[in-house]
């Protein structure tokens, strides 16, 4: 009797590791489902907000001006330099998309409470996060196609010239993407406000854009601007561009001589990991530290504040 009781004392244990192994597979479904079906509710109202909509358009415009004005040939090659200012905003623009663009929307939906009503919900942040991904996702992709269309035909910029070229681009936008996105998403669970986003992560940015490489040779700039460079992925997310835009004859005016893609596979993957490893402790922490009487706390000071002003 009794080993017949422990018998069935294991087949209720192996029956209950089972079905909480089914229940969590079910939780993580759910989230995706309800992930992509938040993403792309997401990504219509994107399209339905004209002043946003044009607002990322404009971005392309002011490419393609910059383009406009730029005459000379890359030195060494009778490559135009217009092309490596394309694929450099391009580079730039995915960057900001998960640097700039990502961190504001955080903290925008952290101080209205989005994090707090979601973590009462099961499966809540994980849909979030999957939601915040299509449309990042969705918004890059669109900004780089119109860019790069827009460009081919008003200034005669550069396209991939071979199957390689777009295999090429195809993997550095998406392993760009992991580089930055979980960057962005840990610099906006850490951000203090919104109002404050934009001036504290512009600044970071900008020089970033001037030091990378992405306007003009990164071996114009002194060594040491380009260690530093290096260190951040905006460089190499550039380097990998062009390196699909621009043809073999452009590696002339690398500092190295040659696309080192295995170099940006490498580093872009490893900002990946550091941005995962630092997001998700961060974004549980902000969730935790929203409780709804300091959500009404500051939502009092914002009225207190909007009153003084006025």
């Amino acid at each position: 009797m009794r080993e017949t009781d422990m018998t069935a004392v294991r087949h209720r244990t192996a029956r209950g590791g089972t079905n909480a192994t089914d229940r969590a597979r079910g939780r993580r479904l759910r989230s995706w489902q309800a992930g992509l079906q938040r993403g792309g509710i997401e990504v219509r109202h994107l399209l339905r907000n004209r002043k946003e909509f044009v607002s990322y358009l404009s971005n392309v415009v002011i490419a393609l001006m910059v383009a406009s004005f730029v005459h000379d040939d890359l030195p060494g090659t009778h490559i135009p330099a217009a092309h490596l200012t394309i694929a450099g905003f391009a580079a730039y623009l995915l960057f900001q998309v998960g640097m700039i663009n990502l961190p504001q929307i955080l903290v925008t939906e952290r101080d209205e409470g989005t994090l707090l009503r979601l973590r009462a919900t099961p499966g809540g942040i994980p849909a979030y996060l999957v939601a915040k991904s299509v449309l990042i996702v969705i918004m890059a992709m669109g900004i780089i196609t119109v860019l790069l269309g827009a460009a081919a035909l008003f200034v005669d910029g550069p396209l991939p010239h071979s199957p390689g070229g777009w295999l090429t681009l195809i993997w550095v936008i998406g392993l760009g993407l992991f580089a930055v996105v979980p960057l962005g998403a840990a610099i906006g669970a850490v951000l203090p406000n919104a109002r404050e986003a934009l001036a504290t992560i512009m600044l970071p940015a900008m020089a970033l854009l001037v030091t990378s490489g992405a306007m003009f040779p990164i071996g114009r700039l002194p060594v040491v601007v380009q260690d530093v460079a290096s260190v951040f992925p905006l460089r190499w997310m550039a380097q990998g561009v062009r390196s699909a835009l621009l043809p073999d004859a452009a590696q002339a005016a690398e500092p190295s001589g040659s696309w080192q893609l295995p170099t940006v596979a490498l580093v872009l993957a490893g900002w990946t990991v550091v941005g995962f490893l630092l997001a998700v402790p961060l974004l549980r922490r902000a969730a935790r530290r929203k409780s709804g009487s300091r959500l009404t706390e500051r939502e009092r000071k914002a009225r207190m504040s909007g009153a003084l002003t006025i």
